[in-house]
């Protein structure tokens, strides 16, 4: 496995707040949120972007999106509506190489801002 701070976080050697976890995914809160609720949805298999995901790779994605699903029923947000990003590589936000998906939540959009 590489050795992303993401990597540390799933190996336990850094402490975050985490979530959410399964035994393909894990999901912590970011560290510098841009919404309310801001978490971060990890597959546990190394995967540096979205262009190194293969087919046999597709589940693994799928299960990013049902955990992100599923945390935000669990949290009451859900019918209220969410958004979900993956950036991918410099010029698409991408700064750790590893996939994971954003969730955002707790305001309408575009009226993120300050954290509660």
């Amino acid at each position: 496995m590489s050795d992303t701070i993401f990597h540390k976080i799933i190996r336990r050697e850094i402490p975050a707040t985490i979530v959410y976890e399964d035994e393909q995914v894990i999901g912590f809160k970011d560290i510098a949120p841009q919404a309310p609720v801001h978490v971060l949805f990890v597959p546990k298999v190394d995967i540096a972007t979205l262009n190194d995901v293969q087919p046999s790779q597709a589940e693994t994605i799928g299960r990013l999106h049902i955990a992100a699903a599923d945390y935000a029923k669990r949290q009451g947000f859900a019918e209220d509506g969410y958004r979900v990003v993956m950036n991918c590589n410099g010029d698409g936000g991408q700064t750790v190489f590893q996939v994971h998906l954003h969730l955002l939540a707790g305001a309408p959009l575009g009226r993120f801002g300050t954290p509660k």
